[in-house]
């Protein structure tokens, strides 16, 4: 009986999350490409599995603890990955293969930003948008969200919390409450996601590709809707809103969230991690850059620095983006720019 409240509260999340395919179906009957079946089977999926896991242990009040965290976040991953990758696998376009579907929905979930399709200029809108929702869930993290707004889930929002969030920061309880600490990081997430649509869409992207590409940048997985990736704009404006969104993804969002409280740059400049990730970052690019002039690959520093920029930010805060190809920039160049997304964002 001891796993019963694991089972009812992967039960909440499941029917919870199925909301989840309501955007694609909705973006699939304004464009209308054909594809809301594809979205609605997984919804129905997800609407079942978790009727079926939480009916039996719906009145189960035991309290959640560490352990139950840990295994209701790993099984709740595992589950999702699965049914997430449905569309994939039942869409005409892409049409994947089983196992490939996965591996999209799994890198689109966890923002690793690799992907098995080819020809993405010629998918469906709704498709696109699929995979980068897929990145603006998984950015700030589904249980968290979970916690956020669904505070049915009552005691162990804290032990949820800190089994999903990475690193020291599920130590930083920013506000007496989880369930409002939770809601707080998710308005900085989302905060920052409509800041960098807007601006992608003043700077020449057409709305559609602001939204999806901006899901991309500040949950810094790299899910574009071009083969070419950012190369598709050939648009230095647009390189450097890009730039400065995926730095602002990759920096901890609690330093965000004091900042955005204060109205205030200050908690930027006394966090001694934004500090050192923010030099890195400028040393590596003039250090590129430099390189790039030295070995003639571009005639003026402007453009040296603009592509330089561009990539260091991209793959240190291992968003995966890209506007060149880098690969066979010369000495050793690309392999110091592998090394570098071993470096990683902040917390």
């Amino acid at each position: 009986m001891q796993l019963a409240v694991v089972q009812r509260i992967l039960g909440l999340l499941l029917m919870g999350f199925s909301l989840s395919m309501l955007p694609p179906m909705a973006v699939s009957h304004w464009y209308g490409d054909g594809q809301i079946r594809y979205f609605f089977i997984p919804l129905l999926t997800m609407i079942g599995l978790g009727l079926l896991i939480w009916y039996p242990v719906r009145r189960c009040a035991l309290e959640l603890r560490t352990h139950h965290g840990f295994i209701i976040v790993t099984l709740f991953w595992s589950v999702l990955g699965v049914v997430s990758a449905l569309p994939f696998y039942l869409a005409p376009h892409p049409h994947l293969s089983f196992t490939d579907a996965v591996f999209e929905a799994v890198s689109g979930f966890t923002t690793t930003g690799a992907t098995v399709i080819s020809g993405l200029d010629a998918l469906p809108k709704s498709m696109l948008y699929y995979r980068a929702q897929l990145h603006f869930l998984g950015g700030m993290g589904i249980v968290v969200l979970a916690v956020a707004i669904m505070p049915m889930l009552g005691v162990g929002g804290m032990t949820l919390y800190r089994a999903e969030t990475p690193g020291p920061m599920k130590d930083e309880k920013l506000t007496p409450r989880i369930t409002h600490t939770a809601r707080a990081l998710w308005l900085v997430y989302v905060g920052l996601n409509v800041a960098c649509a807007l601006a992608y869409w003043g700077a020449g992207m057409s709305p559609f590709d602001a939204v999806t590409h901006a899901f991309g940048t500040i949950a810094t997985g790299g899910f574009s809707n071009y083969d070419a990736s950012f190369a598709q704009f050939q648009s230095p404006l647009l390189e450097v809103i890009a730039t400065v969104f995926m730095f602002l993804g990759g920096v901890n969002f609690a330093v965000h969230f004091l900042a955005f409280g204060d109205r205030s740059f200050k908690p930027y400049c006394h966090d001694i991690e934004t500090r050192a990730f923010l030099w890195i970052c400028l040393g590596l690019s003039v250090l590129v850059a430099l390189l790039l002039l030295w070995e003639g690959v571009y005639g003026d520093p402007l453009s040296a620095l603009r592509y330089a920029a561009f990539q260091v930010v991209s793959i240190i805060t291992t968003t995966g983006f890209t506007s060149a190809g880098f690969a066979e920039w010369p000495s050793f160049l690309p392999i110091l720019l592998i090394y570098i997304s071993f470096i990683g964002g902040c917390a």
